[in-house]
């Protein structure tokens, strides 16, 4: 069973870019998919990019193409997403997940990490 840890995140100001950072705390992360989400209150969880095991395989929310990216170090066992012209409305608690085959489903998948709470300010 492998757990994620999570960091990054943060308050920053429109515009800026910020970096949220997956670990896997055991070697099968690697051979794992990774998605990330995201949740404001209220609302359900949206999906917000994932990149299969072999990172030949990503797919970006619409609305996010161009903004973020999501990239994966298998010799630092974690992934990345990279986001820029960061703007309010992308205000929510940003979660990693991993399964074994990529989907946008969050249903689908069985590890969580804890979430970070990434805050932008106009």
């Amino acid at each position: 069973q492998v757990q994620l840890v999570q960091s990054g995140g943060g308050l920053v100001q429109a515009g800026a870019s910020l970096r949220l950072s997956c670990s896997g705390t055991t070697q099968s992360f690697g051979s794992y998919a990774v998605g990330w989400f995201r949740q404001v209150p209220g609302h359900a969880r949206e999906f917000v990019a994932v990149i299969s095991w072999s990172s030949t395989f990503i797919v970006y929310a619409d609305s996010l193409k161009g903004r973020f990216t999501i990239s994966r170090d298998k010799a630092k066992n974690t992934v990345y997403l990279q986001m820029s012209n960061l703007s309010p409305e992308d205000t929510a608690v940003y979660y990693c997940a991993a399964r074994g085959d990529a989907s946008r489903d969050a249903d689908d998948y069985n590890y969580w990490g804890l979430g970070t709470q990434v805050t932008v300010s106009s």
